[in-house]
């Protein structure tokens, strides 16, 4: 076994993908273009896969669903965490951002109602 060059040690040790490192040299429409790819594709998957659910094919829509969510989770998250600093740097897209995580986090800060009490329960006390 031959040792290794300084390069490769230094490839090897940052951790980083080929295919991540080709996704972060991207610019920033690029990386648009790249993640819309996979979400024009994943999120359509979704909704065919309810229409053949609704058509009477359950366990196929039902493995259809599972394989889009998986793939959405999988390839579109990680996929956008990559791009995401770069879209970052389009001002448009930096707002609607913004907007999003602001929304988000209204929505996060609602307080739930309290649980119902189920009428099977006995009540204590009496």
């Amino acid at each position: 076994m031959s040792p290794l060059t300084s390069g490769e040690v230094e490839r090897k040790s940052s951790g980083k993908s080929r295919p991540a490192r080709f996704v972060r040299s991207l610019g920033p429409y690029q990386s648009l273009a790249l993640l819309l790819v996979p979400t024009g594709v994943v999120e359509p998957l979704k909704l065919v896969a309810v229409a053949v659910a609704g058509k009477g094919h359950w366990i196929t829509g039902t493995v259809m669903v599972a394989v889009a969510y998986a793939a959405s989770l999988l390839l579109v998250e990680r996929l956008f965490r990559l791009v995401k600093p770069k879209l970052l740097t389009l001002p448009w897209f930096a707002r609607l951002w913004a907007w999003f995580v602001g929304l988000r986090g209204k929505l996060a800060a609602w307080p739930l109602p309290p649980p119902m009490p189920r009428p099977d329960m006995k009540r204590e006390g009496k």
